[in-house]
């Protein structure tokens, strides 16, 4: 479980979070959703151990890793994949080199097993027989895959996802959605999404938290989110003209 508590953080003087709180549950996929430059890739990073916040903690399985620094927080990212925005791949390298990269960095394994995994992981995501590939030779949905691919490949307990189909067409859009939504059966991982896609991600997400005003102002079911009376969710998912509203 994740849970975050109260957290602020202010840039310049200017606040970008103002007290979240949020409890993520083991096994769920919370996407994370608002508008564009309201907080969301910031809150991810708090997440992931990146930014200290001003005030406030973030607990992963009852642990805070606003206190750890070092091997302490190293240890505690162990438990962690992330798919970057854009995929985030490394260019010199081909896709079978990217996906077994945190293997080779993170853990010990022989040359059998690590090709067995990353082979294995490819077959996940429908890219077996790529792997000789570079990125500039893939298309842009293909890059998302591997880069999911690469997330997966050391068996996280959770996995953070920071825009995953940004500048996607709407037919790659869903496919990705559709790999997450599968490999998360698979592996039963924890999954945060942060998310513009609406309304798209209602079919992938548990639950959905919309961040306004550096608060989050409403947690629930797609369902429940879709049905809300709250005017700012009505108005990010419809676009309903409503009175200024402040949480």
């Amino acid at each position: 479980m994740i849970e975050i508590i109260d957290l602020e953080k202010s840039f310049d003087g200017q606040k970008v979070l103002n007290g979240i709180d949020l409890t993520i549950l083991d096994n769920e996929l919370m996407a994370i959703i608002g508008k564009s430059g309201g907080g969301k890739s910031v809150l991810l990073k708090h997440l992931t151990g990146l930014i200290k916040p001003d005030k406030g903690s973030v607990l992963v399985d009852g642990v805070d890793i606003v206190r750890l620094s070092g091997r302490e927080l190293d240890g505690i990212r162990e438990k962690f994949g992330v798919v970057f925005q854009g995929g985030a791949l490394f260019d010199s390298l081909t896709v079978y080199e990217n996906v077994a990269f945190p293997l080779k960095e993170k853990v010990k394994i022989d040359r059998k097993e690590l090709h067995e995994r990353v082979l294995r992981a490819l077959e996940d995501v429908e890219l077996l027989g790529m792997g000789k590939k570079y990125p500039a030779e893939i298309s842009g949905g293909m890059k998302r895959r591997v880069a999911l691919a690469r997330a997966l490949i050391t068996e996280p307990s959770i996995v953070f996802f920071d825009e995953p189909t940004t500048g996607l067409d709407p037919i790659i859009l869903n496919s990705i959605h559709r790999l997450i939504v599968d490999t998360h059966k698979k592996y039963g991982f924890t999954g945060v999404i942060i998310s513009h896609d609406i309304p798209e991600i209602f079919d992938v997400a548990d639950r959905i938290a919309m961040l306004h005003n550096g608060v989050i102002v409403e947690t629930g079911t797609p369902d429940e989110i879709k049905n809300s009376f709250n005017p700012i969710v009505r108005q990010f998912i419809i676009g309903m003209e409503v009175p200024s509203f402040k949480p």
